[in-house]
């Protein structure tokens, strides 16, 4: 036999909260939908299928992605070692990988042109490699790596950080080596937390503008020049906002999108 559920008045200060929590949601909410709608279905369809725009968009994911991936690569060991590891010196470490979060992001992309530009050492040694980094696809990557990777960081510390150290101690007991106890261990039960960063990191990736528009205001992209979706919003911004209404609406679709459906992913792993 079901239960019947007896409602309970809320206390004041539960109906506080849901009026102050229902204010800062519609205040994130409402210029959404209004961007959104501010466009025809009819002029979203056609203005995607502007060069300028497609372009633009397959950039922007593209480097979003690869930045991620190369953050991942990077920065899940850093998160294992600061997990794992008290040192001298710890806290100020975990403060510089923070810097980028909270540093103008223009001046960001001027501190990324002083080492990667090809006058300075890094610029000079990634050239005789034949990869260059103003205004270049390469140049979009570092730019979105170097003020989303902290996201990434701090998830995947966390995420090291709840799993039990005695796992890993029996698992080297039993004769497994520490890669062995990384890979089957450790990794598999942080997934949750460094996918979780890396969506972070590639969403905050896709919507820089300041550092980008110091080091690769355009870029060279499979024979496009082309900008990432932040730069041409605001460049078509330039020419009124008739003019920029449709690929802000885009904008923001393509990431409330894709940021829905990987956060979706993650919250069925959580319950798995």
């Amino acid at each position: 036999m079901t239960k019947m559920r007896i409602w309970r008045k809320p206390d004041t200060m539960s109906i506080v909260f849901i009026v102050l929590g229902a204010v800062i949601l519609l205040f994130i909410l409402v210029p959404l939908l209004k961007t959104i709608f501010s466009s025809s279905p009819g002029t979203l369809w056609n203005t995607l299928f502007e060069e300028d725009v497609y372009s633009s968009i397959l950039l922007t994911i593209s480097a979003a992605l690869i930045a991620t991936l190369i953050g991942l690569f990077l920065g899940v060991p850093l998160a294992y070692l600061l997990a794992r590891h008290q040192f001298r010196g710890k806290r100020f470490l975990e403060a510089i990988i923070d810097v980028p979060i909270v540093i103008p992001h223009s001046a960001a992309g001027v501190a990324l042109l002083f080492v990667f530009g090809s006058s300075f050492l890094g610029g000079k040694v990634f050239h005789s490699v034949g990869i260059e980094f103003f205004r270049t696809f390469a140049g979009v990557v570092i730019a979105m790596m170097f003020v989303s990777v902290p996201f990434l960081i701090d998830s995947a510390k966390e995420g090291f950080k709840a799993v039990d150290v005695r796992l890993e101690k029996v698992a080297r007991t039993l004769g497994a080596s520490p890669w062995k106890s990384f890979f089957q261990i450790s990794l598999p039960l942080a997934w949750r937390s460094i996918f979780s960063g890396s969506v972070l990191m590639w969403a905050r990736g896709l919507s820089e503008f300041g550092a980008i528009v110091i080091l690769a205001y355009n870029a060279s992209f499979f024979g496009w020049n082309t900008k990432v979706l932040p730069v041409l919003v605001a460049d078509r911004f330039d020419f009124g906002l008739d003019y920029t209404r449709p690929v802000a609406a885009l904008a923001v679709l393509i990431s409330l999108v894709a940021f829905v459906a990987l956060r979706s992913i993650a919250y069925r792993g959580e319950k798995a």
